[in-house]
């Protein structure tokens, strides 16, 4: 998933295997350009620890200008929070139409999260510890496309329990799900875990097979064949994740 920046003439939509350049304005790439100064800020001295004027001097913004634009460091966070969740619901949809396959649709779900955030780590860091830093109305907004959020892939896993006739907890197989693609920033290594599409794919296998067990998946089929060759994979990402917590 592409991210907007200054130097971004079009953000890319995918649509069906196609791109469609939507046009973006000058006012839209300068607004993303101190969203992605204020990121880095929160991220390194956290939301309480930054102050405006360290958002000025990230931005190159005069302290004067930024008030003017954004009034506060909590109107700066409102904005990044609503334009990354906003960007990835948009993307996901876009992503999801015209696929029908349960699986298939769990997978995509979870590799356009993952391309996302592997190129905005700072933002998953931002946004995972000032959950709840958002006050005043801001966290209304924030709260329903949150929500938003949550329901899409609540709905995915519970058409992948129906038709494939399994027996789990929907709700909990989708926390688990965001337990483990919302902390990579704190372990994921480029080197050693492979790219965004080699990740996603051993994320939802471990989802897949701890929800249909590796009975249904016989070694002599395709996905059986698959999950004999990403066995090793699937466990270092497990070991990892208990060494760490």
């Amino acid at each position: 998933m592409p991210r907007l920046t200054s130097s971004n003439r079009h953000v890319s939509v995918r649509s069906r295997g196609e791109h469609r350049p939507v046009p973006v304005s000058r006012f839209d790439r300068r607004l993303n350009k101190i969203l992605d100064h204020a990121t880095e800020v929160f991220c390194h001295k956290g939301y309480e620890g930054a102050s405006m004027r360290d958002l000025s001097r990230a931005s190159g913004m005069s302290l004067a200008g930024l008030y003017h634009y954004f009034r506060s460091k909590e109107r700066l966070l409102y904005l990044i929070q609503k334009h990354t969740f906003s960007r990835i619901v948009e993307e996901l949809k876009a992503r999801l139409d015209g696929v029908i396959d349960p699986e298939q649709r769990l997978r995509i779900f979870v590799l356009n999260h993952l391309e996302y955030f592997m190129s905005n780590q700072s933002g998953l860091k931002v946004l995972a510890h000032e959950d709840e830093a958002l006050k005043n109305g801001f966290s209304s907004e924030i709260a329903a496309i949150k929500r938003e959020y949550y329901r899409i892939c609540l709905g995915l896993m519970d058409d992948l329990r129906r038709k494939r006739r399994l027996k789990f907890n929907s709700r909990t197989a989708v926390m688990s799900l965001f337990g483990m693609i919302n902390w990579i920033y704190t372990w994921y290594n480029p080197r050693a875990d492979g790219g965004a599409q080699e990740l996603a794919d051993q994320m939802t296998d471990i989802i897949l097979h701890g929800v249909s067990g590796d009975s249904s998946c016989g070694a002599d089929t395709p996905v059986g064949a698959r999950t004999k060759r990403r066995a090793a994979g699937r466990r270092k990402i497990l070991a990892r994740g208990i060494s760490r917590g």
